[in-house]
């Protein structure tokens, strides 16, 4: 009577193994999916800014797109880590998230004090305001992506990538600003918003390094966003 306990026994063990390892699949290939979206998002708003600057040279602006450059490339390490289905890879690529946003911020940053240097006077405002608008859409649907699945797959990573994504809509809405002002006839407002934009993106590098680094992969996230 005790041999077909054991064969259950056995058998369940083995659907037990079976089944975490369908969900490390299915984890992997929802994350890569997630990174995906988001990458293709934030390229194709990072292009048209960059197309908006060539025309107007507004330092602001430049702020913006070099920082929505870098956090589309922050997609690529953590995409790599769902792929090899790797929570080492993975809090890597989360370190290298924040890195990317820091060295986004001190480039901003040079760009802004050369043109309080260097002064320009910005055209075509209209095509200004516009990239302003482009930046908070694009980043906002970015976030929604990277929130909803950082939080249901539980990756502290994605869910710092997707907090960096929507406060990036934000600044993105102070090229919007900058663009209203220079109109009113301030033309120093572009780099002083350029100067609060690379202020703005150190303190979400603050904040992203303090989800990285307080959290594990796979640990419970706050679902507060």
């Amino acid at each position: 009577m005790t041999q077909p306990a054991v064969v259950v026994e056995r058998d369940h063990g083995h659907d037990h193994d079976h089944g975490l390892i369908d969900r490390s699949i299915l984890r992997s290939r929802a994350g890569i999916r997630a990174v995906s979206w988001s990458l293709a998002i934030l390229t194709v708003t990072a292009l048209a800014q960059a197309f908006i600057y060539s025309r107007t040279l507004s330092v602001a602006l430049l702020a913006d797109l070099i920082h929505n450059f870098g956090d589309a490339l922050t997609a690529i390490p953590l995409g790599l880590a769902f792929f090899f289905r790797s929570l080492r890879g993975e809090r890597l690529a989360g370190l290298a998230v924040v890195l990317a946003i820091f060295i986004s911020a001190m480039v901003a940053l040079v760009q802004t004090i050369e043109r309080f240097i260097h002064p320009r006077t910005l055209t075509q405002l209209w095509l200004l305001a516009l990239a302003g608008i482009i930046g908070f859409i694009g980043n906002e649907i970015a976030a929604q992506v990277r929130l909803r699945a950082g939080h249901r797959l539980q990756s502290p990573a994605l869910v710092a990538d997707g907090k960096h994504a929507r406060v990036d809509g934000f600044v993105s809405l102070g090229v919007l600003a900058s663009a209203t002002l220079v109109g009113l006839g301030l033309p120093r407002a572009d780099p002083i918003i350029g100067l609060i934009i690379t202020l703005a993106i150190l303190r979400i590098t603050w904040e992203s390094w303090q989800t990285i680094s307080k959290t594990e992969p796979g640990e419970m996230l706050d679902h507060t966003d």
